[in-house]
C-alpha cells in the first residue's frame, strides 16, 4: 500500500504549498520538505512614501507577512532557506531567526550571494550553513537613525538599546560559531566581512560548496552592492569589503531596474543622521530625493498661495461692481463676514431677502383687510347695476323709448 493511500485512510494528505511573493517563495516539495527562498531587504513593515503616504515598491520582506506564510511549511521536517540578503531592520530579523528556531525541522540555509547583517542572524538559525567560496557574509553593530535635538540622558537610553540588540546579536552567533562574546562583539564594531572560506573558518558556515559561484561586485561608490545581477542599495557606504569584490561603475553593470527604495535599516541596524549634511554623507540619493521633494512642495505651496490671493482680488472686485444695487450691510457681509460670497451669491442672496419682504408685506396687507371687515361689506344695487341685468333686445327697446321722450322734449 503506498504511502499517499495510507494518508487518504488514516488521515488528510497536507495540500500543497506555493506561496510567490515578489522577493520570497515558499514551497513545499513533498509532505515532508518544504524550501524558502529570500532574496530581500528584512523590515518590520512594508516603507511608504513620506509624502503619499503610498507603498513603497522594493524588495522587503515583511515580517508580519513572513512569519504568517511561515506557518503553512512549519510541519516539514526538512526545510531549505536559500538567502541573498543584505539584512535590514534588527528587529524583524531577530524574530524570524527565533521562529526558525522553533521549528522541529531539520533547517539547512545556502548562501546564493550575501548574507549581511539581518540576514546573517536568518543565516545562523539553519542547523547547518552552506556557502559559495564568493558568498559574503558581513555582521556589524547596530545603527540607529534619529532627528531633532536630544539631551544626554536620551541619547544614553538610545545607546543602551543599541548595546542590548548587539548583545543579542552576538548571542545568536555564539550559538552558531562557539567564539566568546568579547571576540564577536570586536568583529562586530569592525564591521566584519567574510568569503565563504572565511565563514567556514570562524564557524558561520558548515560546508562549501562547488560549482557556480555567486557574482558579487560593488558601485564605485560604494553604496550598490550587485548580486547575481540584483542591485541592493545600502544607507551608508560600505566598507571594509574584501579585495575579492570587484568595483565597478553603475552604467557598465547590467542589473534589474526593479531596485528597493532604502528606509534607514539597509544594514540590519539602523543609521544615524542628525543633520542633512550628515544625511548627504551616509545615503547621498536618498538626502536628494528628500531635498527635492521639499523644494517641490514649497514650490507648490508658493503657486497656491499666489492663486489663492489672486482669487480673492477677483472676489471682491466683482462685488464692488454690483455693490450700488444693495445695502452696504449686506455687502460687507458678503465681503468679509464669516461666510464671503462672490458677487453670484451675493447677488442671489439678495434677491432672497427682497422676495422675503414682498412677501411680508403682502401677508401684512391681507391681514390688514381681514382685520377691517371690508371683505364681509355687500354694495347696494345701482340704476347701471340693473341696466346690466337687462337682456340685449331690453336694452334696445329702453334706448329707443328713451330717444323718443327726448324728441318729443324738443317739439314742445
Amino acid at each position: 500500500m503506498s504511502k499517499n493511500l495510507l494518508k487518504g485512510v488514516f488521515g488528510r494528505a497536507r495540500p500543497a504549498v506555493n506561496i510567490q511573493r515578489d522577493y520570497y517563495t515558499m514551497a513545499t516539495v513533498n509532505g515532508d520538505e518544504a524550501e524558502i527562498v529570500m532574496y530581500g531587504e528584512i523590515v518590520q513593515e512594508r516603507p511608504r512614501n513620506w509624502w503619499t503616504d503610498e507603498p513603497i515598491e522594493g524588495n522587503y520582506i515583511v515580517l508580519n507577512e513572513f512569519l504568517e506564510d511561515l506557518e503553512q511549511v512549519a510541519h516539514a521536517k526538512r526545510l531549505t532557506i536559500r538567502l541573498n540578503s543584505i539584512g535590514g531592520d534588527a528587529y524583524a530579523a531577530i524574530p524570524i531567526h527565533n521562529r526558525l528556531r522553533e521549528l522541529k525541522a531539520e533547517v539547512t540555509a545556502i548562501v546564493d550571494g550575501v548574507a549581511m547583517s539581518g540576514g546573517s542572524l536568518i543565516m545562523c538559525a539553519a542547523d547547518k550553513v552552506k556557502v559559495h567560496p564568493s558568498s559574503l557574509i558581513m555582521i556589524h553593530k547596530c545603527y540607529v537613525l534619529t532627528w531633532g535635538y536630544y539631551r544626554a540622558d536620551e541619547l544614553r537610553s538610545l545607546a543602551d538599546g543599541n548595546d542590548a540588540v548587539d548583545k543579542a546579536q552576538a548571542a545568536i552567533y555564539k550559538r552558531k560559531t562557539g567564539l566568546g562574546e568579547d571576540e564577536l562583539l570586536a568583529m562586530m564594531a569592525d564591521e566584519t566581512y567574510m568569503t565563504g572560506q572565511e565563514a567556514l573558518d570562524k564557524g558561520f558556515a558548515d560546508e562549501l560548496l562547488d560549482g557556480d559561484a555567486p557574482d558579487i561586485a560593488a558601485s564605485a561608490d560604494l553604496t550598490t552592492l550587485y548580486v547575481n545581477g540584483r542591485a541592493f542599495r545600502v544607507s551608508a557606504p560600505l566598507s571594509n569589503l574584501p579585495e575579492s569584490i570587484p568595483t565597478v561603475e553603475p552604467d557598465t553593470k547590467s542589473v534589474e531596474t526593479k531596485t528597493p527604495a532604502m528606509t534607514g535599516d539597509s544594514k540590519g541596524g539602523k543609521t544615524m543622521a542628525k543633520t542633512l549634511e550628515e544625511l548627504r554623507a551616509e545615503n547621498p540619493e536618498l538626502a536628494e530625493q528628500i531635498l527635492a521633494q521639499a523644494k517641490e512642495a514649497v514650490a507648490k505651496e508658493s503657486v497656491d498661495v499666489n492663486a489663492a490671493v489672486e482669487a480673492e482680488r477677483k472676489r471682491i472686485a466683482e462685488i464692488d461692481e454690483i455693490a450700488a444695487l444693495y445695502d452696504d450691510e449686506l455687502v460687507r457681509e458678503a465681503k468679509f463676514g464669516e461666510k464671503p460670497m462672490t458677487a453670484q451669491e451675493l447677488a442671489w442672496e439678495a434677491a432672497k431677502k427682497e422676495a422675503h419682504k414682498r412677501r411680508a408685506f403682502l401677508d401684512d396687507a391681507d391681514k390688514d383687510f381681514k382685520a377691517s371687515g371690508a371683505d364681509k361689506v355687500v354694495a347696494s344695487a345701482t340704476v347701471e347695476d340693473e341696466t346690466k341685468l337687462l337682456t340685449p333686445e331690453e336694452r334696445m327697446a329702453q334706448g329707443r323709448a328713451d330717444a323718443k321722450k327726448i324728441q318729443q322734449k324738443e317739439d314742445k
